[in-house]
């Protein structure tokens, strides 16, 4: 037991919490705003496959990794505000909508990749691993400074610029939602959107804003994957985190903060069924571990949100 925690207790694992938390806070910040304007995006899954697939390609066709970032944001925007159209303008289930886009990400990806790289023939597997180098994949950063701390150092300096990005949207995110206008407007609309409409407030408009900032931080997400994380695409690289992400804004109660500190549980899950796969543990056994978490935890939060509501419902009673 001792020589476990010695394990775990290392500056490596922890940064490796962190990183991996990453690309879950995306999917996660795109699923708080969205909840907040009154309907649901399980299409995260798929749109940072293509965000991901898109920016390797992008990345290793224009030699520069701005450009493929730039392409992941773009696509991801706009494949969310195709879903929109047809879930606001055409009336289709926007569940629907998530599940196609799910199974295009998987099955249309991998297409897209045979078409436009013409690496592999037949049925064998095609990827974009193989073209990207080094020199293509998104940077990371040593703070000045803070990297000669010792411990404390080895977890903050050193991560890749995304990273610091995942965070610092979540601050930016909860500023919008409760500080801005727009903010109040999404909030509004979620809430009732009839008397949002009556004050003057495009329904439309709004839900077109949210669901297009799902798109931008899926774009991010799919970025760091294949930019980043797994030095270019593969088939099914993002690995279930755009459904990661709707149990983390569930358990975080759809707020900024608790989906961070939830994205946080889920990653140091991922980094401890790495760790075990590492000391030898089949990895039949270790690579359920963060769905298994998945599944604990919202079991957990849903019996203490019931448990909430009934004392809340007993108070009322009482009154």
């Amino acid at each position: 037991m001792l020589n476990f925690l010695k394990m775990l207790l290392t500056p490596e694992f922890f940064f490796s919490i962190i990183r991996i938390s990453a690309p879950i806070l995306f999917a996660t910040l795109a699923a708080i705003v969205v909840e907040k304007a009154g309907f649901c995006n399980i299409g995260l899954e798929g749109l940072m496959m293509f965000s991901a697939l898109t920016g390797s390609l992008v990345s290793y066709y224009a030699q520069s990794w701005v450009w493929g970032l730039l392409a992941a944001l773009a696509i991801g925007v706009l494949m969310s505000l195709m879903m929109g159209f047809f879930a606001f303008q055409l009336k289709t289930d926007i569940t629907l909508v998530g599940i196609a886009i799910n199974m295009m990400g998987s099955g249309g990806t991998l297409f897209l990749c045979k078409v436009i790289t013409n690496l592999t023939k037949g049925t064998s597997m095609a990827s974009s691993t193989g073209l990207i180098n080094s020199n293509l994949l998104i940077p990371s950063i040593n703070i000045p400074l803070i990297d000669k701390i010792p411990f404390l150092g080895s977890i903050i300096s050193g991560h890749n610029l995304l990273t610091w990005v995942a965070f610092l949207c979540c601050a930016l995110t909860s500023v919008m939602l409760y500080k801005t206008s727009l903010g109040l407007n999404i909030r509004a609309v979620g809430e009732n959107p009839n008397a949002a409409s009556s004050v003057g407030v495009s329904v439309l408009k709004i839900k077109y804003i949210a669901i297009g900032f799902s798109g931008l931080m899926c774009g991010f997400g799919g970025a760091f994957m294949s930019m980043y994380y797994a030095a270019g695409w593969s088939l099914d690289m993002v690995a279930g985190r755009g459904f990661i992400a709707l149990a983390a804004q569930a358990m975080g109660g759809g707020e900024c903060l608790g989906g961070m500190l939830s994205s946080l549980v889920f990653g140091f899950a991922q980094a401890l069924g790495i760790k075990f796969s590492a000391v030898g543990l089949d990895s039949n056994l270790a690579s359920p571990i963060p769905y298994a978490v998945t599944i604990i935890g919202l079991v957990i939060f849903s019996l203490v949100r019931r448990s909430r509501a009934k004392k809340l419902h007993s108070a009322a009673a009482l009154k």
